[in-house]
């Protein structure tokens, strides 16, 4: 595993690519069943100013969801550090790859008391809404759209380049 200077291991800041069409047309095992191959978590954290793709998110074992008690209540999180998980979908067309969807969900994380609040009726329609391209990040606060969007463009700018107007307006702040 390569490390920095300072003996941690180096963070890698990957998106999933699409890979092949499980629909497409031979009809054996795994025709008809939904590919996460394209879609990728990024925790957004405005107190700590950062952005990063934890594939953890996945299957509710991220960094930031490690070790805490979630809940749907925000009131058992007393000392909140709030995150953005938003679920960003690539996509290919002509031009090359583009993000094709962006949904943002609220997480609410207090590590020392181990406590959270999240909604997972919202992560799962999020993620699923973005899957179908939507974008969705108007209840984000703005230092969170920022980071977000310096992301996105400084992971790939051909990506950034290549994807709608709505995303590049709804992350203009």
């Amino acid at each position: 595993m390569a490390e920095n200077e300072s003996n941690q291991p180096k963070k890698k800041n990957q998106f999933t690519i699409l890979k092949d069409d499980s629909t497409d047309g031979h009809g054996g095992y795994g025709a008809g069943t939904i590919s996460l191959e394209n879609i990728s978590p990024v925790f957004v954290c405005p107190s700590e100013g950062t952005a990063e793709v934890d594939m953890g998110a996945m299957h509710a074992r991220s960094q930031v969801e490690r070790r805490v008690k979630f809940k749907a209540d925000k009131s058992i999180v007393p000392n909140p550090t709030l995150y953005w998980l938003v679920w960003v979908t690539v996509d290919r067309k002509d031009d090359g790859p583009f993000y094709a969807g962006v949904a943002g969900c609220e997480m609410l994380v207090d590590k020392e008391n181990r406590r959270g609040y999240k909604s997972m009726p919202e992560h799962v329609n999020n993620m699923d809404k973005s899957m179908k391209g939507k974008v969705i990040v108007e209840q984000m606060d703005d230092e969170s759209k920022r980071l977000l969007r310096e992301f996105l463009q400084n992971h790939s700018e051909e990506m950034w380049n290549n994807s709608s107007d709505e995303l590049k307006e709804a992350l203009n702040v």
